[in-house]
């Protein structure tokens, strides 16, 4: 390609590594973290936050405050949405399945296996799943509730939701 005079190259300015990188500037120090971050074409920047003590719109709101500082709308024009995890959208890091022990998950499995129950557990491989099913038990005439601790790894769960129980 030839570069004639009085023509300028445009190079993409907004990459996600950018817009990231200005966010963890911003929270480096506190329990947030980035659940999720996507820029879609034509510069639609999409950030979910969270936080292990959960997050608060105050906390969403200066960081979106922040990144509007950081990057130049006269350089390259953007949309901005900066919000916290939606309770139907499924967990996506680590840190999510952390903040939810105690909390009732359904999990969908890669291999089409279905599981819900009460997350007992986080470690670097996977999660630990306490679930409360009917089974058959020998000496007993009828099927009765077992308690079993099913390990699930995270290479393993296609999608993982938070049960929303109304007691």
């Amino acid at each position: 390609m030839t570069i004639r005079e009085g023509q300028q190259l445009k190079y993409p300015v907004i990459t996600k590594e950018i817009v990231a990188q200005h966010i963890e500037e911003r929270i480096a120090g506190s329990d947030i973290f980035i659940v999720e971050l996507v820029v879609r074409p034509g510069n639609g920047i999409e950030v979910t936050l969270d936080s292990d003590s959960g997050i608060t719109i105050e906390a969403c709101t200066e960081v979106h405050r922040y990144l509007l500082k950081q990057m130049d709308r006269e350089v390259e024009d953007y949309s901005l949405v900066v919000g916290s995890p939606d309770l139907t959208k499924p967990l996506l890091v680590k840190r999510q399945y952390v903040k939810n022990i105690g909390r009732t998950l359904a999990i969908k499995s890669k291999s089409t296996d279905k599981f819900e129950g009460i997350l007992k557990n986080v470690d670097d491989l996977g999660i630990v799943l306490q679930c409360r099913n009917k089974e058959e038990v020998p000496g007993k005439k009828t099927k009765q509730w077992v308690d079993r601790e099913i390990p699930i790894a995270f290479d393993d769960i296609e999608s993982a939701k938070i049960v929303i129980q109304f007691k």
